[in-house]
This record gives C-alpha cells, structure tokens and sequence, in this order.
C-alpha cells in the first residue's frame, strides 16, 4: 500500500475558510503520530518547532523552511490526546488539527482540517500548500524527510493551478 493524499476540500463560513484533508498512510498510527505531533518529525515534512510544549494550552513556535525568507508562526495547543488528535491555533494559519485513526493492519487514516480567516485567494494558496506538506510527509514517513535546499515554488504552483481550475 501506498500513502493516498487525495484532494483537499473548503468550504468558506462568512470570512473564515474551512480546509480538509483525509490521508490513508501505510504506516502505524504511532509512527504517524510521531511526524504531525512531536519536535523531531515535524522538520522532515513541515516545519521546525522552536517551541513545542504538547500539552492542552502548551506553546508551540514553528519556523517554516519554504520560501525566501523563514517564517515564524506561534500560538498554543488547543487540543491534545496522545496518538488521536494534536491540534493547535497559530497566528497566520489558524486551526490546524491532525486527528489520527487505525485503519487496519499497520494502516492510519489522518483527517487533517485547517481554520483561518482569509479570502478566496488565500484558500487556495493553503490548500496547495498543505497538499505539498503532505506529499513531504508520505515520503518522510517512507524514511525520505524533506531536503529544504532543494524546495521550490514549481510544485506548488502546480497544486494552486489544479485546486483553481477545480472549483471552475
């Protein structure tokens, strides 16, 4: 089996814009859950966590490795159940949640959804974003963590492109 990254979905309530992916990756819950929520798997597909406390209400600081300059986001967790959900508010991406389920064998379907207030342009630019961040996390959960060096806008221009021309 191999890790299906199917299409996000949104949906826009007044000026808040609702994302959703769900992943059925081939690999164990736990070791899922040690990518999306722990320090040390966040780099390979995501960001580094400057600051990470996961706790209910815990700080989290993530510094974002694609683009001409780094971007730092903080906030705080706003949910947490060890190896079922993490899930925290930060300033610019709003409300993200990983929630993590058995799916089988060594299996795990990860339902991911994003909150923030933004137009429609933005909308498309997260959705882009998050697919690409987890095509990253398919590959490091295969043992390929992301090389940073060697990122670049071409595949996520591609993303945008299709979820644009989607919604035609």
């Amino acid at each position: 089996m191999t890790a299906t990254i199917g299409q996000g979905t949104s949906r826009t309530q007044g000026p808040t814009q609702h994302l959703r992916f769900t992943l059925g990756l081939p690999h164990p819950v736990e070791k899922v859950w040690a990518a999306v929520a722990t320090a040390g798997g966040l780099p390979g597909w995501l960001a580094a966590a400057d600051v990470f406390e996961p706790r209910l209400g815990g700080a989290v600081t993530l510094r974002w490795f694609n683009g001409e300059a780094d971007a730092t986001h903080s906030g705080h967790f706003t949910a947490w159940d060890p190896d079922v959900v993490a899930e925290y508010t930060i300033d610019l991406h709003g409300r993200c949640r990983f929630h993590l389920e058995p799916a089988g064998g060594a299996a795990t379907t990860l339902r991911f959804t994003n909150e923030f207030d933004g137009d429609d342009a933005l909308r498309l630019d997260c959705l882009a974003g998050w697919h690409q961040h987890f095509e990253f996390l398919a590959d490091a959960l295969d043992g390929r963590p992301k090389d940073w060096s060697t990122w670049s806008l071409d595949r996520w221009r591609e993303l945008r492109s299709a979820y644009e021309n989607a919604k035609s």
